[in-house]
């Protein structure tokens, strides 16, 4: 599932990316985060899993962003009901479709969300087959 950030977000808005993102807050573990934020961004809950994690480091508009993210991924089969704040839409894609796209319009993605099948599209293929 990817969604749209909301038009009016404070950076990369109407950017496509991935399913929902989050910070930690204080004490709070990274599945915990990321059990929170799916609800509180697009509606619905699903178990989750992490495939792996990696250090991020990029310009985000007049920000720099340096973080250390654990991707999520897990399985639901329903309609999301986003936060409008958030998400401005959503759908669902095959990765193989997703992959392409990106290849082609790479400007359509946030800037972070280009970077996990650039360095790991290994452990996202595998998580994707299981």
């Amino acid at each position: 599932m990817l969604h749209r950030h909301a038009p009016a977000k404070y950076h990369s808005g109407g950017l496509r990316t991935n399913t929902c993102c989050s910070h930690l807050r204080p004490g709070e573990s990274s599945a915990a985060a990321a059990t929170r934020r799916l609800g509180e961004e697009m509606g619905y809950q699903a178990p989750l899993a992490p495939p792996f994690a990696m250090r991020y480091r990029a310009r985000v508009g007049e920000l720099i962003e340096h973080e250390l993210v654990h991707l999520f991924g897990g399985v639901f089969e329903g309609d999301a009901e986003p936060e409008p704040a958030e998400a401005g839409d959503w759908r669902w894609s095959e990765y193989a479709a997703l992959r392409r796209d990106f290849a082609v319009r790479p400007a359509a993605y946030t800037v972070w969300f280009g970077t996990f099948p650039r360095r790991h599209a290994d452990d996202i293929a595998r998580f994707v087959a299981a």
